[in-house]
């Protein structure tokens, strides 16, 4: 019988945010949503890796950057049930699953051309009106908006 060696597929993180569980097809939304194609950090990017919870899942880490609320809630959005890991000394100091909120204030843009927001200086606000499939409802005009027509600000 042989033996399987177990490797890890990413390097150990010293400082910083480890992105985890995130669904194959979002792995470069998220970088994009982020700005991470556009900062200096170290990144690590693995997509398409094995997971028991979800068979392939992506992983995204990030050298000495953390992140704030609103920024999370933009991967929520698109990736909702992700696990956010804040690395220090290479211990994780917290872990939290990312969750969409109920409310999604100025990270959606409206799909109906004559939404208010679309046409007068102000935030978007959208209800979560299914949050396991993603579906938003706009509060000013009431559309529905599905998971894959979502268009982020």
């Amino acid at each position: 019988m042989s033996e399987k060696r177990k490797e890890l597929q990413v390097a150990a993180l010293c400082n910083g945010t480890v992105i985890d569980h995130i669904p194959t097809k979002e792995v470069f939304k998220v970088v994009s949503i982020l700005g991470l194609d556009k900062i200096s950090n170290p990144i690590t990017i693995g997509c398409n890796l094995e997971s028991k919870k979800m068979g392939k899942k992506g992983i995204i880490k990030i050298t000495d950057r953390f992140f704030e609320e609103e920024e999370i809630n933009k991967i929520a959005v698109i990736a909702p049930n992700i696990v956010l890991n804040v690395i220090r000394n290479y211990e994780v100091i917290e872990k939290k699953r990312v969750v969409l909120p109920n409310i999604i204030k100025d990270i959606v843009k409206c799909n109906n051309p004559k939404c208010i927001t679309n046409n007068e200086p102000m935030p978007t606000r959208f209800d979560v009106i299914d949050s396991q499939d993603t579906t938003l409802k706009c509060y000013y005009c009431n559309l529905k908006i599905d998971k894959d027509d979502i268009n982020l600000k």
